[in-house]
């Protein structure tokens, strides 16, 4: 049985999510505020397997949660809920570590397969850790002095070792998918994240400076990750 933490304020949402969920099969916890949520998450870490984040929590809000859940080491997925369908916001959700975003007001039928969605994909990276495992290492991608591990969801660089969210695997996947050619910032979204038309394109060059960080040893002067102005990105795994 997959145990979902809610982490939501106002009493009436999350015991409508409580009972919902429960008819549906999943052991539910709730914490009211962001403080409460890190205490279960950190002191208990492999006790959930997936959290319905608000972002306007009192104390904490749902962004430093996240923040403070992924630099903990703490990897769980998060669904996280927004009152706005900003791309700024939802970009914000995905820096701090979010896997997935649902702006409220929102349908049960839609929050349900979006929880669905990552539990499925968590068990994925799971199945995928045992074959990659079986195979030596088959899900892992190697360029330059680095390599990607998608099973265990961590990027190694040297003995630098970075974890990855969901989110960051899914769309660093999608770049070595298409490795040496231009993917546009719509594409990405879309394909990657699920924004749609009414999305500025723009708002995600703050999480592709996030990725420079990670696989680039100089992000200002990136030789894998490349910018294609006015269009979008390339990514090259053996620069000239």
């Amino acid at each position: 049985m997959s145990k979902v933490l809610i982490v939501e304020d106002e009493k009436h949402l999350a015991d409508g999510l409580r009972f919902n969920l429960e008819a549906e099969g999943y052991d539910v916890e709730i914490a009211a505020d962001g403080e409460t949520a890190l205490e279960l998450l950190i002191g208990s870490p492999q006790q959930f397997h997936l959290v319905v984040l608000d972002v306007m929590l009192p104390g904490k809000n749902g962004f430093d949660v996240a923040a403070e859940l992924r630099e903990a080491g703490q990897f769980v997925p998060i669904l996280m809920l927004t009152a706005r369908n900003r791309a700024e916001d939802v970009l914000k959700g995905f820096e701090a570590g979010a896997d997935d975003y649902l702006p409220k007001p929102f349908e049960l039928a839609i929050l349900m397969a979006r929880l669905r969605g990552l539990l499925r994909r968590r068990e994925w990276f799971h199945l995928s850790q045992e074959t990659a495992s079986r195979a030596n290492g088959s899900d892992q991608f190697r360029f330059a002095d680095k390599m990607i591990d998608f099973a265990e969801l961590e990027l190694r660089a040297g003995d630098r070792v970075e974890k990855l969210t969901l989110m960051e695997a899914d769309l660093l996947r999608y770049l070595v998918r298409h490795e040496g050619k231009t993917v546009s910032r719509r594409n990405i979204l879309e394909e990657v994240w699920g924004l749609h038309e009414d999305t500025d394109t723009r708002a995600i060059d703050n999480f592709i400076a996030r990725l420079r960080k990670l696989i680039e040893d100089e992000p200002a002067t990136p030789r894998h990750l490349l910018t294609v102005r006015g269009v979008g990105y390339r990514f090259v795994a053996n620069p000239v």
